[in-house]
């Protein structure tokens, strides 16, 4: 291929800088990509109104949020994967009695607890922008007609040591870390790998001419996945160990030149 039909780009540590923010010349390579017919998909653990709200119509057509649990392109949602409803059950349980606070994903809501404490609150809403605060996860989740798709446990001290303990005890669900204060636990069938598969398959697009972009461990199916694999040079060394290439830091905009040596 001389350039991937399909880039699959993380958001947080791949395009997204350090302050948080989507470099300027990224929004230059997004218009070449779109010219030459490249669809640029990002795949975030985010939900899907955060990554429209921060992309705000520049070009985006295609999302996948949630890590997978939901496509969104052209406008619709064209696959979602619902978590087993016991299973959300038993992790709210359980968080209900650890120190960890839980952010129940809907396709396109977010349900929060009202009385989260103020800088919880703040952090969570940095990756929820649409949010349903209730006064108890657990009712507001079993008596919900629309189906959940992950729950996500933020975890104030370290993720992958404190939060995936506690949600490897609740559930047999699909486990991923997806950032150092994130847990997020979907259903088996859910991952950005499936999500990417799932795309290339709408888009009549061959997986060995897709590409995926990633540097944490909710990454790792996706670039198993895909035709090329890219891991960040800050990522996970997990990641670098399954990479066709380890691309210059977030910081260095690394993603973005890999995306220009492409086009």
């Amino acid at each position: 291929m001389t350039f991937p039909r399909i880039v699959a780009l993380d958001m947080d540590g791949t395009l997204v800088d350090p302050e948080g923010n989507i470099p300027d010349e990224f929004w230059d390579v997004l218009e070449e990509a779109k010219s030459k017919g490249m669809v640029i998909a990002p795949a975030s653990g985010r939900q899907l109104a955060t990554l429209q709200d921060m992309f705000d119509g520049r070009g985006i057509q295609t999302f996948i949020a949630e890590n997978g649990g939901a496509v969104w392109h052209d406008g619709d949602i064209v696959s979602t994967k619902p978590m087993d409803e016991n299973a959300v059950t038993s992790v709210l349980r359980a968080a209900a009695d650890a120190p960890v606070y839980p952010v129940v994903c809907k396709p396109e809501y977010a349900l929060v607890l009202e009385d989260m404490p103020e800088n919880i609150a703040r952090e969570t809403s940095k990756y929820y922008h649409s949010q349903r605060p209730v006064p108890s996860l657990l009712e507001a989740a079993e008596h919900s007609d629309d189906p959940t798709i992950k729950v996500s446990l933020f975890v104030e001290t370290d993720a992958e040591k404190d939060g995936l303990p506690i949600a490897r005890a609740a559930s047999d669900q699909n486990i991923a870390v997806s950032g150092e204060h994130w847990v997020d636990i979907m259903s088996p069938e859910t991952n950005k790998g499936h999500a990417l598969k799932a795309l290339a398959e709408i888009l009549d697009v061959d997986i060995a001419d897709t590409a995926a972009i990633g540097d944490y461990l909710n990454d790792y199916e996706m670039l198993e996945t895909a035709g090329t694999a890219v891991a960040m040079e800050n990522g996970h060394e997990k990641l670098k160990a399954i990479a066709d290439i380890v691309a210059e830091s977030n910081a260095d905009h690394g993603a973005i030149k890999m995306i220009e040596s492409w086009l």
